[in-house]
């Protein structure tokens, strides 16, 4: 294997070593995984797509990265809920769904059969819960994989937006 010899300013040997300790203490595999993240996300870019970065689970959930470009959003209301749906094309060309459900409120009746609400007082033995927000991602193979999880309006704004080029060069 061949050698490569990197020189190492004074001040950026804290990040080096930092590195070498996130991956067990092998500085070239750090070096390897940093510029191949690098190199992944710079050719991205050049091809239309940008990193996106979304938050999936209950509350604030944990965070998702992927490379893609936003193809739709819809977002349709409730009395109780709101839902809020974003389609994208991936890199490798499948189709990403995140799905963002907001707080929902459950209500039971109190012993006289009421449900004041929160402007009024609680009735005898009336309960309260509130689900936390979540969201998800789903990752599809076909936009016909995507037509049952979605609003048939939002399908036919993904459509639309799926047969535009990601990148058109222009000659101007």
């Amino acid at each position: 294997m061949p050698n490569k010899t990197i020189y190492v300013s004074e001040d950026d040997l804290a990040l080096f070593q930092r590195a070498q300790e996130i991956v067990g203490g092998n500085l070239s595999a750090a070096i390897v995984r940093a510029l191949r993240r690098m190199v992944e996300v710079e050719d991205a870019q050049l091809e239309g797509f940008e990193e996106i970065t979304v938050r999936v689970g209950p509350g604030k959930g944990r965070r998702q990265r992927f490379l893609g470009v936003e193809l739709a959003a819809w977002t349709r209301s409730t009395k109780d809920k709101v839902e809020q749906f974003k389609v994208y094309r991936s890199r490798t060309g499948k189709y990403v769904l995140h799905t963002e459900k907001s707080a929902e409120a459950h209500w039971t009746a109190g012993a006289d059969g009421s449900a004041t609400g929160w402007r009024k007082h609680f009735s005898t033995d009336q309960q309260v819960g509130v689900a936390a927000p979540t969201a998800t991602l789903e990752v599809l193979d076909t936009i016909e994989d995507l037509r049952a999880k979605v609003p048939s309006e939002l399908y036919d704004l993904v459509v639309i937006a799926d047969s535009a080029p990601v990148v058109e060069d222009l000659d101007i």
